[in-house]
């Protein structure tokens, strides 16, 4: 269901991060339901903010406010945003934060966009309309950043635009259908009817192929999945130590079963010699070196009891085939993707190279750059 036009998702999710300004909420749901067109008719508005935001929040659109007053001129449906619906962000204590000041705040404000970001991203059903207009600097930067390393094809980033006197007016909350004044000091007054609102599309670069599947699931903060973001720029550096069973790629641990270590084990080893990749050409009948040569690191890596080494051994009884290669492969690689990310994987990925039918197999990896440890 990815790639799916918004409008289309089963579950349509506005969320807005806000300070003091609960306006933004109303403003936004404005120019989604009845100035964009396709419109984006949410299914669920959700609002990220501090304890006196929510208290803000509560007051003005809660309980006969100024959402309900939207809800009722435009004929949306109030249940879509709730009390409930006001996620608080607390700190190490689980105690709700009155503002965010200081650094560490603001490091764990960025921890839990992140964290509702990739919630409501993780539902392939769902399309996620995320608003940058309220709330401190940072939290907009830290909601944006989060929807570029989490958002897909149908999700958005907007910052919803009002016309001049009407903007961050503390009375004002959207165009209303009839005359509505509002003062602006000086004795001046303007009519809310006549108020202009828009939004502004934000463009983002998506990096959610980049980031591996355990930092997708959850359990990461903001800093270590920039810090994973950060991995495919340097340096790749494999490290592999055959006693341990223990494989490492640019400094992350990567998990692979008995067999598929061993089997992976065994292109490092042949990757290290000179000339000595295995070729398409050796596979074309079973090939016994190569099948002796996997057996003695599946006993190195399973000791002579291993359940994988009796399975590897009947499978190989008569040579490695193209086939069993192919296999084993194929699913080291999706592993490595999986926990590594897409980019960062393929430094480590078994590669062909050249063209058939003098096609090779090994690492893009350069020798120096491989720890080899028995």
């Amino acid at each position: 269901m990815y790639g799916m036009e918004p409008k289309n998702c089963k579950r349509r999710i506005l969320l807005a991060v806000s300070g003091m300004s609960p306006q933004i909420l109303t403003e936004t749901l404005y120019a989604l339901a009845c100035v964009q067109r396709p419109a984006f008719i949410p299914t669920e508005i959700h609002l990220l903010t501090t304890a006196s935001g929510a208290r803000s929040a509560r007051h003005k659109l809660l309980h006969g406010g100024n959402f309900v007053r939207l809800c009722k001129e435009y004929g949306l449906d109030p249940e879509l945003f709730k009390e409930q619906n006001i996620h608080l962000l607390c700190d190490a204590q689980g105690q709700p934060l009155e503002d965010i000041r200081t650094a560490r705040e603001n490091e764990i404000a960025a921890d839990q966009i992140v964290d509702w970001v990739r919630r409501f991203t993780s539902d392939p059903c769902a399309a996620l309309h995320l608003s940058l207009a309220g709330g401190r600097k940072t939290m907009g930067y830290f909601a944006g950043y989060a929807l570029s390393l989490f958002g897909r094809a149908q999700d958005r980033l907007s910052h919803v635009l009002v016309s001049s006197g009407y903007e961050s007016h503390p009375e004002f909350f959207f165009p209303t259908r009839e005359s509505h004044l509002i003062e602006v000091g000086n004795g001046r007054v303007l009519d809310a009817r006549d108020a202009r609102v828009e939004l502004a599309d934000i463009p983002f670069v998506r990096l959610r192929t980049e980031i591996p599947q355990p930092l997708l699931e959850g359990g990461a903060g903001f800093s270590e999945t920039i810090r994973h973001i950060q991995r495919i720029d340097e340096p790749p550096r494999l490290e592999l130590d055959l006693t341990c069973r223990q494989l490492r790629a640019s400094g992350l641990a990567v998990e692979l079963p008995p067999m598929l270590f061993a089997f992976y084990a065994w292109i490092v080893q042949r990757h290290l010699r000179d000339d000595s990749r295995p070729c398409a050409a050796d596979l074309r009948e079973p090939n016994g070196l190569f099948a002796d040569e996997l057996m003695t690191l599946v006993r190195s890596v399973e000791g002579e009891m291993g359940r994988d080494r009796e399975l590897t051994e009947r499978s190989l009884k008569n040579g490695m085939d193209k086939a069993y290669f192919e296999e084993k492969k194929s699913r080291v690689n999706k592993i490595l993707e999986s926990q590594l990310g897409k980019a960062l994987a393929r430094n480590y990925q078994i590669t062909r190279f050249g063209k058939r039918p003098n096609t090779s197999y090994g690492l893009a990896l350069e020798k120096e750059n491989i720890d080899w440890r028995d």
